[in-house]
This record gives C-alpha cells, sequence and structure tokens, in this order.
C-alpha cells in the first residue's frame, strides 16, 4: 500500500512537472519524497503501535492466569485446611466419647 501511495504521488508529480521549471521541478520532487518518506513512517509507527497492544493484551492475559491459578491454590488450601480440622475435631470427640463410655 505504501509502494502505491508513493508510486502515485510520484506519477501526478511528473506529469505536473512536465510544464515546469527544473528548479520547481527539484522542489516537487523533493516534497513528493518526503511525503512518501512521511507516509512510510506513520505505516511504521501504527504498526509497531499495534505490535506494542497485542504485547500488552497478552502480558495482561498472562497476569490473569496467574492470579485466577493462585486464587484456586489458595482456595484448595483452605477447603483442605477446613476438613483436616473437622476431622481433627471429630475424631477428638470421638475419643472423648469414648472415653466418657469406658468411664
Amino acid at each position: 500500500m505504501r509502494k502505491s501511495i508513493t508510486a502515485s504521488l510520484v506519477l501526478a508529480a511528473a506529469l505536473g512537472l512536465a510544464a515546469c521549471s527544473e528548479k520547481a521541478q527539484d522542489e516537487t520532487a523533493e516534497a513528493a519524497n518526503a511525503i512518501g518518506s512521511d507516509a512510510e513512517a506513520t505505516a511504521d509507527n501504527a504498526a509497531a503501535d499495534v505490535a506494542n497492544v497485542g504485547d500488552e493484551a497478552m502480558g495482561a492475559a498472562e497476569n490473569a492466569a496467574d492470579a485466577t491459578g493462585a486464587a484456586l491454590e489458595n482456595g484448595a488450601d483452605a477447603v483442605r485446611n477446613g476438613t483436616a480440622k473437622t476431622l481433627d475435631d471429630a475424631g477428638n470427640e470421638l475419643k472423648e466419647g469414648a472415653q466418657e463410655v469406658r468411664d
């Protein structure tokens, strides 16, 4: 696309230059080159911006996945700890009940 824009500008400049002085032709050619360079730089910058947005999105997705994994792990730990405490309490109650029966 950049090449077609640049080619169109050069062609338009060349047609317009046919009736102009050499100095005017040189200045017009320089202006066309500057416009082509600016268009190319703008396209390059836009491509770099799009790449950066993609990288930032990937980083955010990775951070979200890490946070989700940590939350799941913390939840699993809480369930394990709660279950262990409940089983310990139940075991202690059984021991106390058995002791009372013996006494």
